[in-house]
């Protein structure tokens, strides 16, 4: 089994767990209070952006995750959050069922290749059952980070 690692991307500040939210308007906003906190990013501007990224369509995946994602003026870097919603919250997801595994992806309004790279690979992480129940054990944000860092690898080869 190939451990996927996202610490390239996550912050330990850029997480949160058994959060209760209501509706997309709330979640934005938190996702934007954490960005502007982890990543030093304008909180105002990073909901805004989520907000018009989602008026295109859902980004609700299916099976209970999202991937919000939108292009940053300004921003340098890729820069992910992770949200756990305790209980799962409507989303408009694709197969209609609420959402508890929230990944948002922030880019740099430039970054069109590694912006569709980095969607596409945290897609293929969260297509994946085991790695999904592994997200929603977590019960801290310490714990998200153990998973999303890959610190929490004990396979053997």
């Amino acid at each position: 089994m190939v451990m996927v690692q996202f610490n390239d991307i996550v912050s330990p500040d850029a997480l949160a767990a058994r959060l209760t939210i209501n509706g997309k308007k709330q979640l934005f906003q938190k996702i934007a209070a954490l960005a502007a906190d982890a990543y030093g990013l304008d909180a105002a501007i990073v909901a805004e952006a989520l907000f018009d990224r989602e008026r295109l369509g859902s980004t609700g995946f299916g099976g209970g995750v999202a991937i919000p994602h939108a292009k940053i003026p300004g921003l340098a870097r890729m820069c992910a959050l992770v949200i756990l919603a305790d209980p799962a919250m409507p989303f408009d997801a694709v197969d209609d069922a609420p959402v508890d595994i929230i990944f948002a992806l922030l880019s740099p309004v430039d970054s069109g290749a590694e912006h569709l790279k980095t969607l596409a690979r945290v897609s293929r992480y969260l297509r994946d059952d085991h790695n999904v129940a592994r997200l929603r054990g977590a019960s801290s944000a310490e714990a998200l980070y153990a998973l999303l860092a890959g610190s929490g690898t004990r396979d053997a080869a």
